[in-house]
């Protein structure tokens, strides 16, 4: 997937004249790379990444348990089947951007240049899913060229005013959905959006491993190495009405796919709200996880003949270290070039970071994960 948008030029700090803080490890252990990426005759890989007690990965964590219950159904929302919306008056503009809040005392921060969704009371297994799936049946998206549901947080997360957003598109080459990435850090850091996830629910990799397999997707994305374009996180994205009947039917069938065909302890465990150990998220499942990362293999397969187009974030972008924008920039050229041996150095350098920045414990808990012993590229 290749964004329309123009990336920021890659910062480099001689040019700046920003000092990287000198980073050192005393052990070193090995990263293989695979057959098809093998190096060329003559080049030597950089293989060094920082040793860490060798710990399986279902080891180096507690296991959780299963809870007992079966799974949940998936389903339309029954619980508010009306959509409830305020400022009715920009529901006569081209683009209209819902934003979705739950807390009265929430309304009050809502930008006004978006359309107020009130989802109190809505409890759904698939969340933000179930708001699009709503809207998309409502009258309010009728004549859009093109509409989105953001959350009420979307200004503190994206530094980004409504108004801002809306010009950024309307200044934008066409496309078919415009998008962007909350968490742009993660975009220096992980080798894509799944390993990610694997820092944040417990047994993630494992869960999306056997649901890509009963949905018929393409299990090794899970351990590619990503370019920037294909970070969307948050479900910040505005598409237009062909978009969203191909999106929204994407996700229904690989939800249904996954619901028919996993094992039934990889289903309860889809369904379970292990996945939110770190009481961060309501209780909620691994199914709106998932789902939210789904976006990017929609659009390398059945959306393919989509325009996407990324929107930038400046103000998150300025906030990056020095060590983040070079290993973002550092990746983006492993990936673009098909280096197996820059990969290499940049798996190092990010490892030192970690090292660094995250302590011991953080690192023996999910440095093995997070790096896979193969290179390969999405």
């Amino acid at each position: 997937m290749v964004s329309k948008k123009i990336l920021p030029a890659p910062v480099r700090s001689r040019k700046q004249g920003a000092r990287a803080t000198p980073i050192e490890a005393s052990d070193l252990a090995t990263t293989r790379i695979s057959k098809k990426d093998s190096l060329s005759k003559g080049t030597r890989a950089v293989q060094d990444t920082l040793t860490l007690p060798k710990v399986s990965a279902t080891k180096s964590a507690k296991r959780a348990s299963l809870p007992k219950t079966g799974a949940r159904p998936l389903s339309v929302s029954e619980q508010a089947q009306e959509v409830r919306v305020k400022n009715t008056a920009l529901l006569g503009n081209k683009i209209r951007v819902f934003q979705i809040y739950y807390e009265d005392w929430q309304e009050a921060l809502l930008d006004p240049a978006f359309i107020p969704f009130n989802n109190a009371g809505v409890q759904m297994e698939t969340m933000e899913f179930d708001v699009f799936e709503r809207l998309a049946h409502s009258p309010y998206v009728e004549g859009a060229a093109l509409w989105g549901g953001l959350s009420w947080r979307y200004a503190e997360k994206t530094g980004m005013s409504g108004a801002g957003l809306i010009k950024l598109i309307e200044t934008s080459p066409p496309a078919d959905v415009y998008y962007c990435n909350p968490h742009v850090h993660n975009e220096a850091l992980f080798h894509n959006m799944w390993v990610q996830g694997e820092t944040a629910h417990p047994q993630f990799l494992e869960l999306s491993a056997a649901l890509f397999s009963a949905a018929a997707l393409d299990v090794q994305a899970l351990r590619a190495i990503s370019a920037s374009s294909e970070w969307s996180a948050a479900n910040y994205f505005v598409g237009s009405p062909v978009f969203w009947r191909s999106y929204l039917a994407f996700i229904r069938k690989t939800l249904a796919l996954a619901d028919a065909h996993m094992t039934e302890e990889m289903r309860i465990l889809l369904y379970s709200s292990i996945a939110d150990n770190k009481g961060l998220h309501n209780g909620a499942s691994y199914v709106p996880f998932i789902v939210e990362r789904l976006f990017p293999i929609f659009m390398k397969t059945e959306g393919k003949t989509l325009r996407p187009c990324k929107i930038d974030l400046p103000e998150l972008e300025g906030k990056l270290n020095v060590h983040l924008k070079l290993l973002r920039e550092m990746k983006e050229m492993a990936h673009r070039t098909r280096s197996p041996w820059l990969a290499a150095c940049w798996v190092n350098y990010r490892n030192l970071y970690l090292s660094q920045m995250y302590g011991k414990a953080w690192c023996q808990r999910y440095l093995h994960a997070i790096t896979p012993s193969d290179i390969m590229f999405a």
